[in-house]
């Protein structure tokens, strides 16, 4: 039985995806940050470990607990993450910072932790990204950044893990049902302040951060086109699945710049003085 670990697995497309491998005959190692979620993950008859993807000692626990196996791991899914929503300057370099630890510093932390099972078992890193980082748009600044960092270290781990016969593929999703949207609102809330200069733009700062909604593709629909996209030989070095996934990054490589601007400028309320 093949085994494949999944982070962020408490709800959404890693709990999707959870399921969809479980059902396909994978053996599902499925973490997650918060006790009470593993604790449900593992009444659903997973191997269930709490994992924070930041934290180097759990890493080297849970490889730690994987090794003594005495097996390889035939696929590793880096889902972990969260959508920094709210203006750039009003979130500063702190945000970012959170953002990039979550969403780009972990894809290398887990996947280096995991190196020599991956590499004993010439398995497949799939690592989430998200068409924001092709399609960039106000009020998501952060988060758009981490997912074109991992883009970019996608790119640079396929080459490097070649060598070892271990694949590496990207997912770009695009509107998947899920609780980005209400996670992502909250982050909104916190950052923006009623004595921020974006302030009365607030409601176009919660649109974007409920655009993950907008005609959501079902998460059990997403992690099926996931599934197959491993099954093929090669696999892609990047897919892309669910609402949106396609236009967007077709309207960012066609549109001139200056028109694409004044698009986002109008869909978020900024071509007026503040």
């Amino acid at each position: 039985m093949p085994t494949i670990l999944i982070t962020g697995c408490s709800s959404g497309i890693g709990r999707a995806l959870a399921d969809t491998f479980r059902d396909a005959g994978f053996e599902v190692w499925a973490t997650a940050r918060k006790a009470s979620d593993v604790e449900q993950l593992s009444a659903a008859g997973f191997t269930a470990r709490q994992l924070d993807v930041n934290d180097p000692q759990a890493l080297a626990r849970l490889a730690e607990e994987l090794t003594d196996r005495d097996a390889g791991l035939d696929m590793l899914i880096n889902n972990a993450g969260y959508g920094a929503m709210g203006p750039l300057l009003d979130g500063g370099v702190e945000a970012m910072r959170q953002q990039f630890e979550t969403n780009v510093f972990s894809v290398v932390g887990v996947t280096r932790a995991l190196f020599p099972l991956l590499r004993r078992a010439k398995g497949l890193v799939v690592n989430i990204g998200s068409v924001s980082g092709v399609l960039v748009t106000p009020f998501a600044g952060a988060y758009c950044a981490s997912k074109a960092a991992v883009h970019a270290l996608n790119d640079a781990l396929r080459l490097e893990l070649a060598p070892f016969g271990i694949q590496v593929m990207e997912v770009q999703p695009g509107a998947i049902a899920s609780q980005f949207a209400s996670n992502a609102q909250q982050q909104a809330d916190q950052v923006l302040a009623a004595d921020s200069p974006w302030w009365p733009l607030r409601e176009q700062v919660q649109a974007r951060a409920r655009a993950s909604q907008d005609k959501p593709t079902p998460a059990a629909v997403f992690a099926q086109g996931v599934l197959a996209a491993t099954r093929k030989s090669p696999v892609p070095a990047l897919v892309r699945l669910g609402n949106g996934s396609t236009a967007l990054p077709l309207l960012a490589r066609v549109l001139p710049q200056r028109l694409l601007d004044t698009v986002l400028r109008k869909r978020f309320g900024l071509m007026r003085p503040l």
